[in-house]
Order: C-alpha cells, then sequence, then structure tokens
C-alpha cells in the first residue's frame, strides 16, 4: 500500500518547544503507521529563482531562519541524513516530466523542514530531501512535481508539504494564542476545508478568485502552495484523514491533513 501524503501547517518555529494539542497531533499520526523510507519535503521557506533546487548533501546543516525567539531554540538539532541518491531520483523524475531542475548540495534545510520532522520523527533517523520552490511558478507546477513523485509513494517515501493554509503574520495576534480565529480567517478555511475533503482540486487551484478573503489569507503564495505538491501526488483511492485543526494567534492556520487509502 502506499505510503500517505502529508500536508503539514507548521506554524511558528517555537513549536519545536511546545508539547499542546498541535505538536501531540503530529506525533501521534507519525506514530500510527510505520516509519517512511525516506521524505521528500517542499517547504514555504525555500523558494528559488529560475528551476527547481533538489538538496542533494549528505548532511545538510539547519537554517534558523527566524529572529526573536527564545534562546534555546537556536540551539537545538536535527540531525537527520540526507540522501543523495534520492535526490537524483527526484531530479530525474522532475525532468521527466519537463521541470527544469539542479541538484544543490548547499542549503541547509529551514524551519518549515526540521521543525515540524522533530515532531513528527523526533529520532531524526529518517533521510530527508527538500525541493524548492521555484519562481516564477502556478499551482499547475506544484501539481506536477507532485505527480512526478507519486510513484515513489509506493516504494515507502513520505512526499510532504509544509506551509500553512492561512497564514498572515501582519494580522497577528501575538497577545492572544489560543484565541479563536479572526472571522475571515475562519470563512477562508471552510471553504478550503469543503474542497479538501472533495478533492476539488480545480477547485482549490481557483482560490485566489473564488474564497472569501483570499487576499488576507493568503497575502502570498508561499505557505499556500505546498499543499499542491501534496495534492499532485494523490492516488485514486485516497482520502483525507484530518491530523490536526484549529488556529493560533488568530491568523496562523494549524490545519493539517495527509492522503491515504481508507
Amino acid at each position: 500500500m502506499a505510503f500517505p501524503a502529508l500536508f503539514v501547517s507548521h506554524g511558528a518555529p517555537s513549536a519545536a518547544l511546545d508539547d499542546d494539542a498541535y505538536t501531540r497531533a503530529l506525533g501521534a499520526w507519525a506514530r500510527r503507521r510505520p516509519k517512511p523510507r525516506a521524505i521528500v519535503v517542499v517547504s514555504a521557506h525555500a523558494e528559488a529563482l529560475g528551476p527547481a533546487r533538489v538538496n542533494s548533501g549528505a548532511r545538510p546543516s539547519l537554517v534558523y531562519d527566524f529572529y526573536g525567539f527564545a534562546p534555546r531554540l537556536y540551539d537545538l538539532r536535527y540531525p537527520a541524513p540526507g540522501a543523495p541518491d534520492l535526490a537524483r531520483e527526484v531530479a530525474g523524475s522532475f525532468s521527466a516530466a519537463g521541470l527544469d531542475t539542479v541538484l544543490d548540495a548547499q542549503r541547509g534545510w529551514d524551519h518549515g523542514v526540521w521543525v515540524p520532522l522533530r515532531l513528527l520523527y523526533p529520532a531524526a533517523d529518517v533521510p530527508v530531501v527538500e525541493v524548492s520552490l521555484p519562481v516564477p511558478r502556478n499551482p499547475e507546477v506544484l501539481l506536477t512535481m507532485g505527480r512526478a513523485l507519486a510513484p515513489m509513494r509506493e516504494k515507502g517515501v513520505l512526499l510532504f508539504g509544509s506551509g500553512g493554509l492561512v497564514h498572515n503574520l501582519r494580522r497577528l495576534r501575538s497577545e492572544n494564542a489560543d484565541g479563536p480565529p479572526e472571522p475571515w480567517a475562519h470563512a477562508f478555511g471552510e471553504w478550503v476545508d469543503a474542497r479538501l475533503e472533495a478533492l476539488d482540486v480545480v477547485g482549490l487551484a481557483a482560490y485566489a478568485a473564488e474564497a472569501p478573503n483570499a487576499d488576507l489569507a493568503v497575502p502570498t503564495t508561499e505557505h499556500f502552495d505546498p499543499v499542491f505538491f501534496v495534492l499532485g501526488a494523490r492516488e485514486d483511492r485516497d482520502r483525507v484523514e484530518s491530523v490536526c485543526q484549529g488556529f493560533r494567534y488568530g491568523t496562523l492556520s494549524l490545519r493539517s491533513f495527509a492522503l491515504a487509502a481508507p
């Protein structure tokens, strides 16, 4: 049976230090199934002009691409190995699908990779390959990336999108982490959920024009785009499996889901 594909709204970097319903939900999801053979992740925090860049390093470093958090957050490590052979396979699959691709052995893993992976697989014993978001791009590019790698699910590879379905830091309510979401954020999230449950990929790809409050919920696309990588990897038997719901700070969605056969 194919390994699930997973989308995680990775929240704030401080999630790496938290013990709450969100962090426990991610860990519980991972523990319910065997570990993947490897992970290929598309993160909101890795954008690059031109072709998709596939991290081919054997031991990528961590990038602490945030500021103003507790000092101990910058001391955290995630020493999982890279997977150079898998990176070359990823690049070959992209090229066969008509996607421009380059291997990159230099860039480290941003917090969209190592923070959720610490929660999912804290032993850091699953090899990881990160793929950048190409610039420019549109939903069809990300769907093509997911389709190109979908056969890897049959080999036990976790295809993982890390971003956020609602992500507006300018409207963050920093004084009320656990308060209710802003009405506009809730309305957008409900619209997305309805289309996810129906696996209405065409509808989701039109979110910018069709969804309520899309300009507020997705002021820039990098956090929403990884969802299309995951949806591109879907199989006919897949259904949406909820991993986590809710919001932090009123405008930061924690909605996470997997595509898996029932």
